[in-house]
């Protein structure tokens, strides 16, 4: 069930159930896993370990997923990550402001695992 190589996830949620569903999961596919609960933790986690692959629920305390969404697209420098939005909002306009902010995908919650790892599996690498 594991990658051909361990890449770096940093998962970002306030509901810590979940999130401990998302490394468990993740980690039985061989990436190796940091977490954030709020959207300053996850942008610091970014900055001090860049990952390849960032997930991030949209609608967290202190600073929201889109807003640390554009923060790491305006870091200089350096390769962006994906990123991943994985959230509770489904409104057309929604997913689109997402993507604005510097997502590559918007999953719904309850978000499809499956699609979720496609997309990171699939996406080419630079």
């Amino acid at each position: 069930m594991s990658t051909s190589k361990a890449e770096r996830l940093l998962i970002a949620d306030d509901d810590a159930n979940l999130l401990a569903a998302y490394v468990l999961l993740f980690e039985a596919y061989g990436y190796t896993i940091q977490t954030a609960t709020d959207g300053p933790g996850a942008l610091a986690a970014y900055c001090t370990w860049r990952p390849a692959v960032v997930m991030l629920d949209v609608q967290m305390p202190h600073m929201d997923g889109r807003a640390v969404a554009r923060a790491i697209r305006h870091l200089s420098g350096i390769s962006p990550p994906l990123l991943l939005a994985v959230s509770a909002l489904y409104a057309p306009y929604e997913r689109a402001d997402s993507l604005d902010a510097g997502f590559s995908y918007h999953f719904v919650k309850p978000a499809q695992l499956p699609a979720i790892l496609a997309a990171i599996t699939s996406r080419t690498i630079i």
